[in-house]
């Protein structure tokens, strides 16, 4: 299998991936979570980022990339992650957004952390009675309602529905202008050996 050596900038992260991976999957396999899903069908992306080298051995842009590109401005060597195939061996460094400091449901949560620090000791013993029996409420009643063998067979069938869907939504993904070769590299790359994207610390490589 061909490889090829990546490293993430701003993350210090970098190892050994397979050619024909996107750089959104190489991200995810090291860990690297970007600000929010892309939604393909309206033209939605949160995956940009900058090849400082390498860009020779990724896919050329497509369809998708240009009208994103043309809609929002594009820097030199800025690529979106989703779209963005390795093609050849070699070495490649990208270096990733800067991630927003705050979503407004860290916000809320902040808000909600401060407002419940500041009741009275008895507020707070109630407030959390009031929402374990709310927990414990809606466990049971879903017990009650559900037969085990059911319940079991539902977790079953939903288990295999979400595996199924996570594939074909991330074959639907995929730029048209790459072909067949992208589903095979999919079914390929779910029999890569754990090892084959390594991940290291950011010390510099030295020559053994």
């Amino acid at each position: 299998m061909s490889e090829v050596e990546i490293k993430f900038e701003r993350e210090g992260r970098d190892g050994v991936i397979a050619v024909g991976t996107y750089l959104i999957d190489a991200a995810k396999r090291f860990g690297i979570a970007f600000d929010g899903d892309c939604i393909q069908n309206r033209g939605v992306h949160y995956c940009a980022l900058m090849v400082s080298s390498g860009a020779p051995n990724l896919s050329p842009l497509t369809t998708a990339e240009t009208e994103h590109f043309e809609a929002n401005g594009r820097k030199v060597n800025e690529r979106l992650a989703c779209q963005t195939k390795i093609e050849t061996p070699g070495e490649i460094v990208v270096m990733t957004n800067k991630k927003k400091e705050n979503t407004p449901a860290e916000d809320n949560s902040e808000q909600y952390k401060k407002e419940f620090s500041e009741l009275p000791l008895e507020k707070k013993i109630a407030t959390l009675v009031r929402l374990e029996a709310i927990a414990l409420g809606e466990t049971f009643s879903f017990i009650i309602d559900s037969p085990f063998k059911v319940f079991d067979k539902l977790m079953d069938v939903m288990a295999e529905f979400g595996l199924k869907k996570e594939q074909n939504d991330k074959n639907s993904a995929r730029p048209t202008e790459h072909g067949a070769s992208t589903a095979e590299h999919a079914a390929e790359s779910e029999h890569t050996p754990k090892g084959a994207a390594r991940k290291r610390s950011g010390k510099p490589k030295t020559n053994e």
